[in-house]
Order: C-alpha cells, then structure tokens, then sequence
C-alpha cells in the first residue's frame, strides 16, 4: 500500500519513520475551513481536509492508484477552552507562554486516515487528547526560549522535544500527541481497519 503522509511537519515525519513505515510527504495546500471552536472538532475537521485533499488529488488524475493511504494530522494547543495556534510573531509567542506557565494545558492532535477498500473511498479520523502542565518560568527566561526561534512554528509556541522540554513538569496522557502524532494510536487505528501495510 502506498502512504502519503498529508504534512510537512518533519516531527510527524519522524515518528513514522522512527515506527518503521515507509511514506511519501505530500502536504495539502488547499486553504483550511474551520466551523467549530471546539478543539477536538477543529483538529479532526483540519486532519480531515488535508488528508481528503491530498487522496482526491490522487484519484482524480489520470491513472488512480488502487492502494492508496493517506495519513492527515492537526495538532492545537487549549487552555481555558482557547486554541493556541501558532504564534503570529514574538509578542504573541511570550503571551501564549506566559498564560501557559504553572497551569494545565490540552494538547489535541486529529489524524485522518483516507484509503480505498473494494474500490471505495474510506476516510477515518479520530483524536488523541494529552495534558501538560508546565513549571513557572520567568520573563526572561521565556525571552531566551523565543529568541532561539524554535517557538515560532509550533502550537502554543513551543516544542516538548527540544529547548522547552526542560519547563515541562508533568503530562498526562501520550508525549508523541504532544508532538504532534498519537504514532502508537494510529498504528492501533490501522490495524483495526486491517489495511495491508
């Protein structure tokens, strides 16, 4: 079966590698509708559109390709019932930071998985939910970790497997999540669809 991951994200791309698939990367460009506010809803609808997107692409060309998988992935990051995207510039990577400090926060990542079986489009999509509780850090020190720009691209401005990972106190729940794919869940997920990978 051919797999395509739908992301560009190399910590996605890694945690597939690192669980033994074999894939191409192809991210989705099709610009991102979102209805709800909810964040479960949100992630699972973005994985959704990317994973569709990127399957439909596929099939509509000339010669459609008979095993096809197609891994979409979303992860955002929820306090008080607020998603954290990514940060817009440095200010909004401190406020994001600061609000976070000495709190529990939700990670959420959405994975789709679209596949043909018997000549059939098929799309799956569940959720995976982690907490992370972080220790107090002072201005500065939230200064220093944006200055390394590695807050810059992530969910809630940060990254729970590099520079930050020394401010995180406690998770509850899968680390990979954090990171941005349930890899254990979605191997899991593919097994019960008994795809033939």
């Amino acid at each position: 079966m051919h797999i395509i991951l739908a992301s560009q994200s190399p910590r996605r791309r890694e945690l597939l590698e690192r669980a033994g698939y074999k894939f191409d990367i192809e991210p989705s460009d099709e610009e991102e509708i979102v209805k709800s506010s909810i964040p479960k809803e949100v992630v699972m609808e973005l994985s959704r559109q990317k994973a569709n997107y990127v399957f439909d692409k596929h099939m509509n060309n000339a010669d459609p390709e008979k095993d096809l998988l197609v891994i979409g992935a979303d992860t955002v990051v929820s306090i008080d019932k607020e998603i954290l995207g990514k940060p817009k510039d440095e200010d909004d990577a401190f406020n994001m930071l600061k609000r976070l400090q000495a709190k529990s926060h939700k990670v959420y990542t959405g994975v789709s998985l679209v596949y043909n079986a018997d000549e059939e489009k098929k799309c799956h999509t569940f959720y995976e939910e982690t907490e992370v509780i972080f220790y107090p850090m002072t201005d500065d020190e939230i200064r220093s970790y944006i200055k390394t720009k590695e807050p810059m691209d992530k969910a809630g401005a940060y990254g729970i497997q590099g520079l930050c990972g020394i401010y995180i106190e406690k998770i509850n729940g899968d680390y990979n999540n954090v990171v941005g794919l349930p890899i254990a869940r979605v191997y899991q997920e593919i097994k019960k669809l008994k795809l033939d990978i």
